[in-house]
């Protein structure tokens, strides 16, 4: 044995754990719009929660990923802590599934070609050509991904054959023999190993796998190998406490102390029923087996099964525990408090359900917006104190959004690795000032009906009739603005765009009408300043409706961002027969009704 042999080791390792990883990056990838709706159905059926626990996590290959996503879901109030519970044990057996694909390595090919198939060392070549052709072949959707699940796969193999070619040369220096032997002496040393090595790699089934790996020095047996395995749990299970618990809510860190609670009740099953087999003789034919890497894959398996058949009657006792260690906290109720939990860190590995996230808190954002304009409309109508003090409180609702999903999309870029996903989230980024501007459109629009009713003072019946007109138009633009963001709904964008411009031609109009009302004295003084103010702000929530509009468009056609300011300066200058129509209908219903019915 030399430094080489010891560097092969940490090099098929290194591969093992990245491979590990880029497959297990890419199935979550591929599949977290789809595991979100799927989650999103659990209902009190404990076993269903259970079974789908256990699909979602040997989909994605990690039972730390399943559950992070579960604390998510239940920090957004979208699954309860009740209805976590089952998905929690089912995650924990569904991880049982990485170790029996490693015990490919057991395969004995001697007996038939087929088998040869599934020999790691034929797996891994014909995983990593699959791969490299996804990746560089034609593009198709979420070709890139599958091609890295892939390539993933093909080089957790080829890390595993590296690692057990050198620990076969590491066994015959008897350095090895050294090393594992004190593990079947004490109990303690295997379960504190198998704890450390899984919470520094913060994988279970990556911990397992090494475990498997070293099989192959024929040194490991079964007295050795299962507090290795069970300390393993425990590791693991910390590992995702912590990631449940950083900026969580509540409920969100319980479902962490849930998963804890359960792996240590695993622990002291397992060890406790082991040693009584062993001491009744059950064990004799296996305690001193040299185990392979299928024996280690059977018995994770075997436990874990054993211990969800053992616990799942219990599992209420789990919620009720949680909830003595993780007290409720007493703080103010939000009316967007669900919204504002989906925005979850938990969420970062999974950008699907990030990007979801941000999506609802945008579009509650925005209703809020709108909802405060038409909320100052009604004030510059008819005055009421409350609903001034409505307005400033939504106001403060409307920050408070635009502050938390803007530090929320800035943390999350640094997990975003495809195009698409950083487009979406360039968008939103844009549209969240916009919605904020509309809101504080809203407060400019109080505050001058504010100023009106202080001072008893009105403005003159043509110009109110003409805000009215306005406030009409205003009204059309906000509703297509809601359904352009909603639904990416490019037809109402355009319509967007159009109207614009006819907002813009008529705030022209009641300016040059409001100054020939001032000239015949028709208008009060004091008016003056706050209706050429409110004039702007009716302006400016079209040109915001308008940005809006113009970010949704170039999200579902991405080649528009090269050229959007040519685009859209060509968009209004006529020469798209949909705006044109559009304009055309508007300007003539809206202007008709300023000029007939307005000026004396």
């Amino acid at each position: 044995m030399d430094i080489f042999d010891i560097l092969s080791l940490f090099g098929g390792l290194a591969m093992f754990l990245y491979g590990m990883r880029l497959m297990g990056d890419g199935l979550k990838q591929g599949s977290s719009g789809t595991l979100k709706r799927i989650m999103e159905k659990v209902t009190n059926n404990p076993v269903k929660a259970l079974l789908l626990g256990t699909g979602v996590t040997a989909l994605i290959q990690s039972s730390t990923a399943t559950i992070v996503i579960t604390s998510g879901l239940v920090a957004a109030g979208i699954l309860t802590l009740h209805q976590s519970l089952g998905i929690i044990i089912g995650a924990n057996v569904g991880t049982t599934v990485t170790g029996q694909i490693i015990r490919l390595l057991d395969i004995d090919a001697s007996k038939g070609s087929l088998l040869q198939l599934l020999k790691p060392s034929t797996l891994a070549p014909i995983a990593l050509i699959i791969g490299i052709i996804l990746i560089m072949g034609k593009d198709f959707k979420n070709s890139k991904t599958f091609g890295n699940v892939a390539i993933g796969f093909g080089i957790l193999f080829s890390g595993l054959l590296n690692m057990t070619g050198t620990v076969d040369k590491l066994a015959e220096s008897g350095i090895f023999e050294t090393l594992l032997g004190g593990l079947g002496s004490n109990i303690l040393i295997g379960y504190t190993v198998g704890a450390g090595v899984a919470f520094v790699l913060q994988s279970s089934s990556a911990a397992v796998g090494i475990l498997q790996a070293f099989s192959a020095s024929g040194l490991l047996t079964f007295q050795a190998v299962y507090p290795v395995i069970v300390g393993i749990y425990l590791g693991d299970c910390v590992t995702t406490a912590i990631v449940c618990s950083i900026g969580a809510k509540t409920e969100a860190r319980r479902v962490g102390i849930v998963n804890i609670l359960y792996n240590l009740s695993k622990t002291f099953l397992v060890l406790s029923v082991v040693a009584i087999l062993h001491q009744l003789g059950f064990l004799n034919g296996l305690w001193e087996k040299t185990v392979t890497s299928g024996i280690i894959a059977n018995a994770n398996s075997i436990f874990n099964i054993t211990c969800a058949i053992a616990f799942f009657p219990v599992i209420g006792i789990y919620e009720a525990l949680s909830r003595r260690i993780v007290p409720d906290e007493k703080v103010p109720e939000n009316p967007y408090k669900e919204k504002l939990d989906a925005l979850n860190p938990a969420f970062f590995r999974t950008p699907a359900l990030a990007l979801n996230s941000c999506y609802d808190l945008l579009l509650a954002q925005l209703r809020a917006s709108i909802a405060n304009i038409r909320l100052a409309f009604s004030l510059l109508s008819e005055y009421d104190e409350k609903k001034r003090k409505d307005l400033d409180a939504e106001e403060d609702n409307i920050d408070l959004l635009t502050d938390q999903v803007s530090r929320y999309m800035v943390n999350l870029l640094p997990y975003l690795h495809e195009n698409y996903q950083v487009s979406i989230l360039d968008q939103y980024y844009k549209v969240v000032t916009e919605f904020e501007r509309l809101g504080d459109h809203a407060v400019n629009i109080g505050d001058g009906a504010t100023h009106l009713a202080s001072a008893n003072v009105s403005f003159s019946p043509n110009a109110r009739q003409e805000i009215r007109v306005m406030q009409e138009l205003l009204e059309q633009i906000l509703q297509l603005t809601e359904q352009t963001f909603r639904y990416r709904d490019t037809e109402a964008a355009y319509r967007i765009e159009a109207l614009m411009e006819v907002a813009g031609e008529m705030a022209s109009t009641m300016k040059v009408n409001h100054l020939k009302r001032m000239v015949a004295g028709t208008c009060n003084v004091y008016a003056d300043v706050i209706f050429m103010n409110l004039l702007s702000d009716f302006s400016r929530i079209a040109d915001v409706c308008s940005n809006v509009a113009e970010a949704t468009l170039i999200r579902v056609n991405p080649q528009l961002a090269s050229n959007e300011h040519s685009y859209f300066t060509a968009l209004r200058s006529g020469k798209n027969e949909q705006f044109n129509k559009e304009y055309q209908e508007a300007s003539a219903k809206y202007n008709s009704m300023l000029t007939t019915e307005s000026i004396e």
